[in-house]
């Protein structure tokens, strides 16, 4: 049976703390191996897959900052931290010969190419996973919005964001066990909610740019496939109606 991708170019957001694994700081190779077959059971299907990962693992910028670093700085250490991830996630993508690339929005061309938007579509037209490292290159941006800015930026038709757990709760699953899993919601109920989704500026630009964001378990085998064939998987966020 051949199957149909109802989104034929997506944009993933995986956060640090998800490729830190159980052991919560660094990067735990099991978690590596498991993401990195995730994308590729989806770059089988020929969709365009871009990724943007989260440096929380390793440094976060504002926890720095909060105990007396300069912002600036903090965060640009995270986006360093951010380049650390996405050459792990290379390794580990490369192992699955799934053809990669590393682009960085600040410049180290040892290890990364510059990020060049035209350069970044073209790879992923010819499909090979982008993987798109140091945030915005600016600080006092999250990744978060990183994200969504790539997304729009490439076109993608969906943000995907991979966590620990289903999808969006009316409160903290793993304070309650008794919270309930919210099947569709929209932007202005992430905003209005105050729900940690992702930042204010990412569901913002979402919202402009009518890119619906789909959270989801990504550690559960199959789930990122079955996203982005529309099956019935975490939590949709999108405009009303």
């Amino acid at each position: 049976m051949t199957l149909t991708p109802k989104y034929c170019r997506v944009l993933l957001k995986v956060s640090g703390e998800t490729l830190a694994g159980p052991q919560k700081f660094g990067l735990d190779p099991a978690t590596m191996k498991t993401i990195a077959r995730e994308i590729k059971g989806v770059a089988d299907l020929k969709v365009q897959v871009g990724v943007v990962v989260g440096g929380g693992n390793i440094f976060r910028g504002l926890a720095a900052s909060e105990q007396g670093m300069d912002r600036a700085v903090a965060d640009y250490m995270g986006m360093l931290a951010t380049v650390i991830n996405s050459l792990a996630l290379q390794d580990a993508l490369e192992k699955q010969d799934v053809p990669t690339r590393v682009m960085s929005a600040i410049a180290m061309h040892e290890v990364a190419e510059p990020y060049i938007r035209r350069r970044a579509v073209r790879h992923l037209e010819k499909g090979r996973v982008v993987i798109f490292g140091a945030g915005t290159g600016s600080p006092y941006f999250t990744t978060d919005t990183a994200g969504a800015l790539r997304a729009t930026e490439i076109g993608a038709e969906a943000i995907l964001k991979g966590t620990k757990v289903a999808g969006i709760y009316d409160r903290d699953p793993e304070q309650d066990p008794q919270a309930v899993l919210l099947k569709k919601l929209t932007y202005f109920d992430i905003l209005e909610k105050g729900l940690r989704v992702m930042d204010s500026t990412a569901v913002t630009m979402s919202m402009e740019q009518h890119i619906p964001i789909i959270v989801f378990k990504l550690l559960e085998p199959g789930n990122m496939m079955k996203v982005v064939l529309g099956q019935d998987v975490g939590t949709i966020v999108e405009s009303r109606g």
